[in-house]
């Protein structure tokens, strides 16, 4: 981000709030992808999604003004969300029950490795290259799964001639699903917190190099898959929820020692704290996609889309009020995941564990 900054010639907070405007981007482009891919397909939608996404990824190199960067990215965005509601959507079609549990948590695992991982990938090639390299990365990167997608996927849905309103209100109105769908959101919005800040934590306030910083968010990445791997034998013997319930609850007290933290912060106890928070995620993502889904057998991409709009808009919202919170200390980062991880630990609190696996 300072590099794009600085080639634009603008201050790092018109750089930031790309993060915001992807975001927003992403969560119109599911909303409207899901009830499009329960009408003509998960493969058709999939694939318009991907074109779409690799041609404004290359036409990003070629932006002069950071405007044009912002609209440009919005629309990557837009076809980047019709994307990724196919990949629950084409799960929930196949599986069911523990077994999509198990599976969700195979995708979840890269769902919640890419935005860890990416920061990673990123450092790596503009130490070699420029920023613009990224770009290029994404548009190669789109174009294989493209060819993946072309050969390796076949269509699953069950056609549905609902219309777009309707999609929804049957969703939402869902008394089963709704309690955990207003949860998803809630524990998303800590992780996009830690994200949208993780390079001032590391590398402003604690002075991490920009070589160094790959690691950390390496550590993140290792420990995600690590839960992800102990959630996909735990829920051979235990109920999906009360997985679910010892996660947020571990997060909360986590959360708690962030705060305490504030008083006399050090990187080894923040970076631990941070990692052991994220890392929760992988005993979380894919047992909540799987209890949600569970209820929606015709119309799992517009539930999926609904989940992806809620974790997307709040993410953006809650990482934007942390940025503009920004005082040059810890306390808007630590006290934003805090606040998250209580009214997550609230919420699935409230939920019983009747009628859940």
């Amino acid at each position: 981000m300072p590099l794009i900054a600085k080639y634009f010639d603008v201050g790092i907070d018109a750089i930031e709030i790309t993060l915001t405007i992807f975001l927003l981007g992403f969560a119109l482009g599911q909303f409207f992808g899901g009830p499009i891919s329960d009408k003509i397909g998960r493969k058709k939608t999939a694939t318009i999604g991907l074109v779409g996404f690799c041609t404004f990824s290359f036409m990003i190199i070629f932006s002069n003004l950071v405007y044009t960067l912002w609209a440009l990215r919005f629309v990557q965005a837009i076809f980047g969300g019709m994307i990724v509601v196919n990949a629950n959507a084409t799960i929930r079609d196949m599986f069911s029950g523990k077994e999509a549990a198990r599976v969700f948590t195979l995708i979840g695992t890269v769902s919640m490795v890419a935005p860890l991982l990416a920061p990673a990938i990123g450092s790596l090639l503009i130490h070699f290259f420029s920023w613009k390299s990224v770009f290029v990365f994404l548009g190669i990167y789109s174009l294989i799964i493209l060819s993946l997608v072309q050969l390796k996927i076949k269509e699953s849905y069950t056609k549905v001639q609902t219309s777009f309103i309707k999609s929804y209100f049957d969703v939402i109105s869902n008394e089963k699903a709704r309690p955990l769908i207003i949860l998803f959101p809630i524990v998303f919005s800590a992780m996009f917190i830690f994200i949208s800040k993780s390079a001032f934590v590391y590398m402003e306030y604690f002075g991490v190099s920009s070589d160094f910083f790959p690691f950390f968010f390496g550590a993140d990445v290792i420990f995600v898959m690590m839960m992800a791997r102990l959630n996909i034998r735990l829920i051979k013997k235990y109920e999906i929820l009360s997985i679910i319930k010892i996660a947020i609850f571990a997060q909360f007290i986590i959360s708690i020692l962030l705060l305490v933290e504030l008083l006399e912060p050090t990187l080894v106890v923040m970076f631990i704290l941070l990692t052991a928070h994220v890392s929760m995620l992988g005993l979380v993502y894919g047992n909540l996609n799987a209890l949600i889904l569970e209820n929606f057998s015709k119309n799992a991409a517009t539930a999926t889309a609904l989940i992806g709009v809620l974790n997307f808009v709040i993410g953006a919202i809650s990482a934007t009020v942390v940025t503009l919170m920004h005082d040059g200390t810890l306390k808007p980062v630590n006290i934003g995941i805090f606040i998250f991880s209580l009214l997550a630990y609230f919420q699935v609190f409230r939920i019983k564990k009747k009628n859940y696996m």
